[in-house]
């Protein structure tokens, strides 16, 4: 006999979770279908010897106090009383441009980031307040339009948020030319852009400015058991909840008939009646192979899905070390490093898989969490963004060679921008990549393919309406 829900979610990331544990908190029938065997999708961790690795989470922002949790962190702990342990970040980065001569450590907090901005840079201190400023306006704005969204008062948004409008087609990079903030203060601001993988003269403003203000302005936090302790807090909640889970299956098919959703197909030829199907997966996958027959795809979903422009992915290097972080000198949690912040010149080098010329963000876990690897060791993860195109080219003959490169410059620049020997002390070794092996399934780690931030309408469809 066929199974039947009210509603089926398509993957276990955090946004399939979220979703499954408020339809059954709600009283839905709930059916979560997870193709791999653990949750979380970038929540998650894996084990190379005696090393527990953190794949992706670098910092949830906007922390104000143990006792002021704020949006995503507040929904975390409060709305959903996951049962989490935070750790506080000790400072938000060390940007090292080594070209450049840059070394710096910024600290949370707008005042404190711009005394550090305005002492390295004399005379900036004008320029650099008014664009962070501006900055909080462009997040207050989205969040007014969050918060009201269908009863939105257009007359307010322009009044109270009137920047907001006037900067919506400008790119980050236009935004700094107009308020004149030196070269030299936007190298120490702008190390964030390669999490979004845009170059900021084509970077839309008010997504940077909405992500810059949210990571500075408060204190960020990680979860001290790795980001796989969201993931399987919100399995617990859902199972309590009468949730049901489902590993190790892969839909194939979500049927449509008459424009209502009746059913989805696994791998394994199960089908599964549900009116409702949230998708955790992209909406391309779900509009190019999921939805059967095609005829049943809304045409505004195809002009959605056509409309969006591939962003970069990530390839990362996880390093397990025999060394305490002390010894090997590793004062920081985060660092940003790159040679320059000419941000188009490092974007282009993310076409190609050998490029020398790169920005990497990286992360010493044991800087936040001591005890988060055995006693004399640390744990050491460097992350670039890059094109998927660089690896059209590579086969299996090359495959190998490539990634142990890229490992290579990467180890490379961050020994020599920090001072320090890292080789001689590597114990375990993992690179990750979005793209595997060719004519491989795709990594089971999470690691993702993005979609490009540009600037254009679409942050301002509901004023144009």
């Amino acid at each position: 006999m066929m199974k039947k829900y009210d509603a089926v979610i398509i993957g276990a990331g955090l946004g399939g979770l979220t979703a499954a544990y408020e339809l059954c908190r709600s009283g839905k029938k709930t059916l979560l279908l997870e193709q791999h065997n653990l949750p979380g999708g970038f929540a998650t961790s894996f084990i190379r010897g005696r090393f527990e690795f953190e794949p992706s989470l670098h910092e949830l922002p906007g922390m104000r106090g143990a006792d002021e949790a704020p949006g995503v962190i507040r929904y975390l702990l409060e709305d959903a009383e996951l049962d989490l342990r935070l750790v506080t970040l000790p400072e938000a980065y060390r940007i090292i441009l080594t070209e450049r001569g840059v070394d710096a450590r910024m600290s949370f907090g707008i005042d404190k980031f711009i005394d550090i901005i305005d002492t390295l840079v004399p005379g900036s201190r004008d320029s650099v307040s008014k664009y962070m400023k501006l900055c909080r306006e462009i997040q207050d704005a989205f969040g007014y339009l969050s918060e009201k969204q269908d009863k939105i008062n257009y007359l307010t948004v322009l009044r109270k948020y009137g920047d907001f409008v006037r900067t919506g087609s400008y790119t980050a990079e236009e935004v700094a030319d107009a308020l004149a903030v030196p070269q030299k203060a936007r190298e120490l601001i702008y190390p964030y852009w390669c999490y979004l993988g845009v170059p900021m003269d084509r970077l839309s403003f008010s997504i940077w400015g909405t992500m810059l203000n949210s990571y500075l302005s408060k204190e960020a936090v990680i979860p001290s058991m790795r980001s796989h302790e969201i993931a399987s807090a919100f399995i617990d909640k859902i199972e309590k909840l009468g949730g049901d889970i489902w590993f190790n299956a892969k839909v194939e098919k979500i049927n449509v008939a008459d424009g209502k959703i009746n059913s989805v197909v696994l791998a394994d030829g199960e089908v599964i009646a549900a009116s409702h199907v949230v998708s955790n997966a992209s909406p391309s996958r779900v509009f190019s192979t999921l939805v059967q027959p095609e005829s049943e795809i809304p045409p505004a979903a195809c002009r959605n899905v056509n409309a969006r422009r591939e962003g970069f992915s990530l390839a990362v290097v996880y390093l397990g070390l025999n060394k305490s972080r002390e010894e090997l000198g590793l004062t920081d949690y985060s660092y940003f490093i790159a040679p320059h912040m000419d941000t188009r010149k490092l974007y282009d080098a993310s076409y190609d898989i050998e490029a020398t010329e790169l920005m990497q963000a990286a992360v010493c876990l044991n800087s936040a969490i001591p005890n988060c690897s055995p006693p004399g060791t640390c744990i050491l993860t460097m992350t670039i963004g890059q094109q998927t195109s660089a690896w059209e080219d590579v086969g299996p003959e090359n495959y190998f060679q490539k990634k142990q490169i890229l490992a290579d410059t990467l180890i490379a620049q961050f020994e020599a921008a920090v001072g320090c020997s890292l080789r001689e002390h590597i114990e375990e070794f993992e690179v990750l990549l979005r793209r595997p092996l060719p004519d491989t399934p795709e990594p089971e780690t999470g690691l993702s393919t993005v979609m490009n931030p540009n600037p254009g309408i679409q942050s301002f469809r509901g004023l144009c309406r």
